[in-house]
């Protein structure tokens, strides 16, 4: 994995597997230095194959990503001045074929996701109730982020 962006957090899951299938935790309450927020709302999107939500950001809710399907990939840019990753933007894989993780995106990091395959399922938390204020869009073609959506990775 490459260097994170700073206060995102990519935490490695464990899986239990049987003959049955599998159990996975995602986020427990005492995972303090993972999930050290309140907890707002928990939402689930459906996303088509092919399909870019690009970018948003916001000031005061952080978000958890988990991916039950497909393959997506994450784009992160990271906006705070006072970072000492300003500017910093990477991007990544998460789902299907992939380590199961759990993504923390705190305040002021836009970021975006590419169904690579899907359909995918993203299950996402995050620390407050949905507030339009708080949601600030940028084009997903922004020049000054200079990100390529269109670029996919290639699934082995």
């Amino acid at each position: 994995m490459k260097e994170l962006i700073e206060g995102v957090m990519l935490k490695e899951l464990v899986t239990h597997s049987d003959s049955r299938g599998f159990f996975r935790e995602v986020i427990r309450e005492n995972d303090n230095q993972f999930f050290d927020v309140s907890f707002g709302q928990w939402s689930h999107s459906f996303i088509f194959d092919g399909v870019i939500k690009a970018w948003h950001f916001h000031h005061i809710q952080t978000d958890y990503f988990y991916v039950c399907s497909g393959v997506l990939r994450v784009g992160l840019y990271d906006l705070r001045e006072d970072s000492p990753t300003y500017k910093m933007k990477m991007d990544f894989l998460m789902g299907d074929y992939q380590q199961a993780s759990c993504l923390k995106i705190p305040p002021g990091i836009a970021h975006g996701v590419k169904a690579v395959q899907g359909p995918v399922n993203l299950l996402y938390m995050m620390s407050h109730i949905y507030n339009p204020s708080d949601e600030i869009r940028i084009p997903y073609n922004d020049p000054s982020i200079g990100f390529d959506w269109e670029n996919d990775y290639q699934i082995t």
